[in-house]
């Protein structure tokens, strides 16, 4: 039987200006970025918007928050889950050399108790048995090294998705809102979480859209958001107010058109 030939993987690059370092995947896309003097603070707008899943998160279970992340980047995520939150904390990234420059550049701590970090192929993760209902916030950032558009993206892997999140679990995704694709994927993202379970930041000056999808319970009330915004903000010092501001619930072209 023929093997099916493994896919060529880019390498890792870096880059520093300004007091940034920077990731990159063999071109000149930022794939994500650190303050080297700040290296636990969330520096992209983007990166600080996937984090918008705690406004969904009922604030009495934010602090047993299982966080899994598909797609490690330059690791702010997923630093900030385990060093700054101090939660339960997975990620699958496909690259070694992402891992290895994460550690060596970015300031990825190696694997303990509440971190791990997994060398594997994200789409076959969320459809492994084992892992449904394993996680409660899932950060999904998994575009190509030209940053041109997701490597997955489909309704089959946002079915996994769903899955691999517990009820009252929020799934956060990273997409370019500028793009004429964008309006497929999100409707990828509804199909599989259900009418009424998905919601969209506006776009970063950047062109990044930032949707939200969530399992078990519906969009709580703007009151209920925006007291939630102020407790995130005070606390942690995250831009959750704006987030509030730039949250809107999202519905399907082909819904849309019905009304």
């Amino acid at each position: 039987m023929k093997r099916s030939k493994a896919p060529t993987l880019p390498d890792a690059t870096i880059s520093e200006e300004g007091g940034l370092r920077y990731l990159h995947l063999e071109t000149p896309w930022i794939q994500g970025a650190m303050r080297i003097r700040q290296p636990q603070k969330l520096e992209l707008d983007y990166i600080q918007r996937m984090m918008a899943w705690m406004l969904l998160r009922e604030p009495a279970d934010l602090a047993d928050t299982r966080c899994l992340q598909l797609g490690l980047g330059a690791a702010a995520i997923t630093k900030y889950c385990h060093s700054v939150l101090r939660l339960p904390t997975k990620v699958v990234e496909i690259n070694p050399q992402v891992i290895a420059a994460c550690r060596n550049w970015f300031h990825l701590p190696e694997d303990d108790e509440r971190l791990e970090v997994i060398l594997g192929d994200a789409e076959k993760y969320v459809n492994q048995d084992s892992h449904i209902a394993s996680a409660d916030a899932l950060c999904v950032d998994l575009y190509d090294h030209d940053a041109a558009s997701p490597v997955l993206d489909d309704e089959d892997f946002y079915r996994a998705c769903w899955r691999v999140l517990d009820d009252g679990g929020v799934m956060s995704v990273n997409l370019f809102g500028r793009d004429a694709s964008f309006e497929r994927s999100a409707a990828r993202i509804s199909a599989a979480f259900g009418e009424g379970r998905v919601a969209m930041l506006k776009p970063t000056t950047e062109g990044n859209t930032i949707v939200l999808a969530w399992k078990g319970f519906d969009m709580p009330e703007r009151e209920v958001l925006a007291q939630r915004a102020e407790t995130l903000q005070t606390r942690w010092s995250l831009p959750a107010r704006k987030w509030v501001k730039l949250l809107s619930t999202f519905t399907p072209a082909a819904l849309r058109k019905k009304t």
